[in-house]
């Protein structure tokens, strides 16, 4: 058993859920939404992609 990371209800851990680690598509869709949102992220280095002096032209 293991807690739903959306709702926190105990669910199943097993193949026979479809939705695991979620109890449902609901608690799915709306984890999916909150990455989507960017109210979630995984800490890391900040993109240097769209900083000043960036410049895809390489001058080739």
């Amino acid at each position: 058993m293991v807690k739903c990371p959306t709702c926190q209800s105990k669910v199943e851990w097993s193949e026979k859920n479809q939705f695991r680690p979620f109890c449902c598509k609901r608690c799915q869709l709306i984890d999916l939404g909150e990455w989507a949102d960017e109210e979630k992220a995984i800490p890391g280095a900040p993109d240097m992609s769209d900083s000043d002096g960036w410049s895809e032209d390489m001058g080739y």
